[in-house]
């Protein structure tokens, strides 16, 4: 009796292990089929295209997939990729992800042994790279001996890096692209839009010299020369422009 029961028992285990086993297998064949990604969604990229992210994020085996790639990229840091901290990806419908890209904030650059080096607001170096990435200005003018990636930029006066981010927000604010930052020894600052040099003089009243500065750059496109605005304020509104000698 005890050897009928036992083998009784063996074929009700085997028959729901293989009843789990298939259903495991077409869920698996579901979720593969009906979630594959045919849509994708990429916000926050600044440093890399559309399709360098997807190429990121959905190179490797079973990528596609929609499930998947929510698991594998839920805030998931990223290690191994320049200026990137973090990238998140979000189902939409089985079908369409969409991945936000959180990159690490950088406010300019410098170039260090053919290198350009990257910096935050504070100043401290985040990424060496050798690719120049548009929209992030070059910071001239500054001594340093040395940059240590993770670690401040070692300059004389670490204030200067607070003018960099005021001035880097306001030219966002106001739609400028902007080439360069020059700081003379004395503490002026000089923007480069393309042959304009911009002389705004010492870091005072930075929001009124570049919100006047967005109406006057149409105004000499294409030309080359100085426009000065060291001595303007609210109330002056003294601005001169000195065209380069041809």
């Amino acid at each position: 009796m005890d050897y009928f029961r036992n083998h009784k028992s063996i074929f009700i285990i085997s028959g729901l292990l293989s009843v789990f086993t298939i259903a495991l297998f077409i869920a698996i064949v579901y979720v593969l089929v009906n979630y594959k990604v045919n849509t994708v969604y990429v916000e926050g990229n600044v440093h890399y295209s559309n399709e360098e992210i997807m190429g990121m994020v959905m190179d490797g085996p079973l990528n596609d997939n929609s499930i998947v790639l929510s698991i594998k990229y839920r805030n998931k840091k990223i290690k191994d990729i320049p200026f990137i901290s973090t990238m998140d990806v979000s189902v939409l419908d089985p079908n369409t992800v969409k991945i936000d890209v959180y990159e690490k904030a950088v406010a300019g650059y410098v170039e260090y042994l053919e290198k350009y080096m990257y910096f935050d607001k504070d100043g401290i170096i985040v990424e060496s790279s050798e690719k120049k990435t548009p929209g992030i200005p070059q910071v001239t003018g500054l001594s340093f001996e040395h940059v240590v990636l993770y670690e401040p930029l070692p300059v004389e006066d670490p204030g200067v890096f607070e003018s960099i981010l005021s001035i880097t927000q306001l030219v966002n604010k106001y739609n400028l692209s902007i080439d360069r930052i020059y700081f003379g020894k004395d503490k002026s600052i000089t923007l480069y839009f393309d042959d304009i040099r911009v002389a705004l003089g010492e870091a005072v009243e930075l929001d009124e010299k570049i919100m006047k500065l967005q109406y006057m750059l149409p105004e000499i496109e294409g030309r080359s020369g100085e426009l000065r605005m060291e001595n303007y304020t609210e109330e002056t509104k003294t601005v001169s422009f000195e065209p380069d000698d041809n």
